[in-house]
């Protein structure tokens, strides 16, 4: 199940920025081996708001364009479909019969800022956020530059088949 829950007023709120974020997440979940039931929360705001978010939680003082707050841990260098692919989960792991994988917070205004300046739309860019973000509830990351290039590379396929292009 995917919650959208939209906080901010500066950026409109479309019926085809909430179908491509659910699409998105599901097809990325799907193309990740995720064939369990689950929960991913994706929370729209300003840049104000993800400003005191980063700092709250990272204590870095400056506005972002997406924030991820995966709930599972995973092994050094791992992502889901390595380290939890056979996993027998336990009602103890599920809320309600579902996995929860975690938050995404997403600055709809530096989205905005970003498809302007990277020269492609907004639906594009707000796509690319999400995808970018769901890896990293999935285990991916891109602090060392093979993990840069491996996460950059799935991003990349799972948007194709949305046809969204730079």
């Amino acid at each position: 199940m995917i919650f959208i829950d939209n906080r901010q007023n500066r950026i409109e709120v479309t019926d085809d920025l909430e179908n491509t974020t659910r699409n998105v997440i599901e097809h990325a979940l799907k193309e990740e081996e995720v064939t369990i039931d689950y929960e991913v929360s994706v929370i729209f705001v300003d840049n104000n708001d993800i400003k005191d978010i980063n700092k709250e939680n990272r204590n870095i003082d400056k506005v972002t364009d997406v924030l991820s707050f995966p709930m599972l841990d995973y092994p050094n260098g791992k992502v889901f479909k390595e380290a939890y692919l056979d996993y027998k989960f336990t009602e103890i792991d599920l809320d309600e019969g579902s996995l929860v994988l975690g938050d995404i917070v997403l600055s709809l205004e530096k989205a905005e800022e970003q498809s302007i300046e990277f020269g492609h739309s907004f639906l594009r860019e707000a796509a690319y956020l999400t995808v970018h973000s769901v890896l990293h509830l999935l285990g991916y990351d891109h602090m060392k530059e093979e993990e840069k290039v491996i996460m950059r590379k799935r991003e990349e396929e799972i948007l194709e088949k949305f046809s969204l292009i730079r």
